[in-house]
């Protein structure tokens, strides 16, 4: 069907004849006085049949271009029919860490060497894929935290924005995990009590921010928000030396201790991921949330019309412009010919 977002447009219709009534018109001098009477009823005579026609037909497309014009401001849409919206499935809200700790190259996908955020992309992104009937929603963090997606149905959009992620959009020398927590939390608060998940993935220490990992796990409790943290990185790294190969743990600042207790004191849990199949292991456990029931949800999806009496208004002035023009140019030469004979009759 369609519907007008603005219907008391249609009240400035009648505003045209009511300046027309309100407004005096413009005085006419009167012609005869200047110009010989019969000359110009003969003049005029042969034409006043096609003058009238054409009077009337310009005020009938006049009228029409305005009535035009006040249904585009009304902004016509057409309205589809409802779309249920899925009934059943979680609000999870997925925060990933893309500060320049995560470029650490001691994964692999596939055999081939890999830094954590490409790990990441493929094992969250599949994740993605497997949630039907959730909302999903993704918050990025190095520096500070920002919204990438706010919770949508959407799956295939948050894969996307996912993918797009890379180190560097936000300053990357630092890590705000609590940032991240508490802006996911904040999205979180307005969904039913019984479906907030928050899955946050770091591969570090938090350094940076405005709240504590503490205080945004204490925020997260009081929201009803479980959390499930993951901790990324290989624990056993070859670097060289001068003194040889050594072996190195390239997770040393991985604060596992704080993730456990964000974890557990909301209800959740904290996973260790080393590689990428125990990433995969994880988000597969992940994977077997129990959906909750949530009200039905519908929505009517519009599409904008405004655009076609707009542009049917736009044709119609021009080809009154066009039509007016020779008219005009006529009466101007004719009105010049008669205040010259005008004004010799009168001398």
């Amino acid at each position: 069907m369609i519907e007008f977002v603005w219907p008391w447009v249609f009240l400035a219709v009648p505003l045209p004849l009511i300046m027309r009534l309100l407004i005096p018109r413009a005085g006419i001098r009167d012609a005869a006085l200047f110009v010989p009477f019969f000359q110009t009823l003969t003049r005029l005579d042969a034409k006043a049949t096609h003058r009238v026609s054409r009077s009337v037909l310009l005020a009938l497309f006049t009228i029409l271009s305005w009535l035009l014009l006040v249904t585009a401001a009304a902004r016509p849409q057409w309205v589809g029919e409802p779309v249920q919206l899925p009934a059943s499935g979680r609000d999870l809200m997925m925060v990933v860490d893309i500060s320049g700790s995560m470029e650490a190259q001691d994964m692999q996908i596939a055999g081939q060497s890999a830094n954590r955020l490409q790990v990441v992309k493929s094992v969250v992104g599949d994740f993605v894929k497997r949630r039907t009937g959730d909302r999903l929603g993704l918050i990025l963090f190095a520096a500070r935290a920002y919204t990438q997606a706010p919770l949508t149905f959407d799956r295939a959009t948050v894969e996307r924005l996912l993918y797009e992620a890379e180190i560097g959009i936000i300053e990357e020398n630092a890590t705000a995990i609590g940032d991240g927590i508490g802006l996911g939390v904040k999205h979180l608060q307005k969904r039913p009590l019984t479906s907030r998940v928050l899955i946050m993935l770091t591969d570090g220490v938090n350094n940076a921010g405005s709240i504590t990992p503490q205080q945004a796990g204490d925020l997260a409790k009081e929201g009803g928000v479980k959390i499930y943290t993951i901790g990324i990185g290989a624990e056993a790294a070859s670097s060289n030396s001068l003194f040889g190969p050594r072996t190195i743990n390239p997770s040393a600042d991985l604060d596992e201790e704080t993730l456990t207790s964000i974890a557990e004191n909301t209800g959740g849990k904290y996973f260790r991921a080393r590689d990428q199949h125990e990433l995969e292991r994880i988000y597969g456990i992940l994977d077997q949330l129990e959906p909750v029931e949530q009200p039905a949800e519908t929505f009517r999806p519009t599409l904008s019309l405004f655009y076609f009496p707009l542009g049917v208004a736009l044709a119609l002035s021009l080809l009154i412009a066009l039509w007016r023009l020779p008219v005009n140019k006529i009466l101007g030469r004719e009105q010049g010919s008669s205040f010259a004979v005008g004004e010799g009759a009168r001398s």
